[in-house]
């Protein structure tokens, strides 16, 4: 479809067809509730802090694309409407956000809410090409600034999230849980907001010194001790050997390979995926 025909195929998707299909269980019923619901969740946060209204016609078709996906996962039963209502109004301030720890410390590594001050190491980490060597293109700027809004309004969301790594007063990256709002072609990956995955990311500087690991291991802890989440996947590019040590390190599992479908068509779109649920941790231990 061209760009017009998905935003056309949008209005219909709120206007029409979610109001049409209410059902009992779910929390709103009018075509402004599903569109704030949908656009938040695909903005990660108020939509109208990230574009002018009307949302249809101005936001990027890419982030529409998201939107549009969790409202055909809502209507075929494969995503949670009261899940993602709470998200949008925990961010709204409508309701109470999860309580947060301050920090997780683990001797010389902290990990933390993000501070305004980590935009610019953040900024330089992902313009680094080795650090992005298995991403799609470095990161600009902006892209970096807003992702670090992003992460961090996760805790909001979920009371969990990607924390800021800082190791001796330094920012160092993140590491940290984080709910999977895109559809992704995996067992559990077609069910929006309810699968958990597991990611970092560390500036040069911090490779090979085992940062990594001790950072997941210990938000992994946090994830399964105080928000009752236990099961975790991982992902990264076939080829990238240094991430899969890491997943491979902390108990994770193999469990196939998929194309992802925010990567280009090239080298780095085979993703291999890993698991981590109840028993493999206990075994790790």
């Amino acid at each position: 479809m061209n760009p017009a025909d998905r935003r056309t195929h949008w209005r219909d998707l709120v206007e029409r067809r979610l109001p049409e299909a209410v059902r009992p269980d779910w929390p709103v019923r009018l075509d402004h509730c599903f569109a704030r619901i949908l656009l938040d969740n695909a903005c990660g946060g108020p939509w109208r802090d990230h574009t002018r209204p009307p949302a249809y016609a101005t936001m990027p078709l890419g982030q529409l694309e998201i939107a549009i996906a969790l409202g055909e996962a809502v209507l075929a039963g494969r995503a949670d409407l009261a899940l993602l209502n709470r998200r949008s109004l925990a961010w709204r301030g409508k309701i109470a956000a999860a309580p947060v720890p301050e920090a997780l410390r683990d001797g010389d590594l902290t990990l933390r809410r993000w501070r305004p001050e980590d935009t610019a190491p953040f900024a330089a980490l992902n313009a680094d090409p080795a650090v992005m060597a298995h991403f799609p293109r470095p990161r600009t700027e902006a892209e970096s600034a807003a992702e670090a809004g992003l992460c961090d309004r996760r805790f909001v969301a979920d009371g969990f999230g990607p924390w800021a790594l800082e190791h001796a007063g330094r920012f160092i990256g993140f590491a940290g849980p984080m709910r999977i709002l895109r559809p992704l072609p995996f067992p559990g990956g077609d069910r929006p907001g309810t699968t958990v995955e597991l990611a970092w990311r560390l500036a040069r500087e911090a490779w090979g010194h085992g940062f990594a690991t001790r950072a997941a291991r210990l938000a992994l802890a946090d994830l399964a001790g105080r928000c009752r989440i236990r099961s975790v996947v991982a992902f990264t590019a076939v080829g990238n050997d240094r991430s899969r040590a890491v997943m491979e390190r902390l108990g994770l599992r193999p469990a196939g390979t998929f194309p992802h479908p925010a990567v280009p068509e090239g080298p780095l779109r085979a993703h291999v995926l890993y698991r981590l649920d109840c028993a493999d941790r206990e075994e790790a231990a």
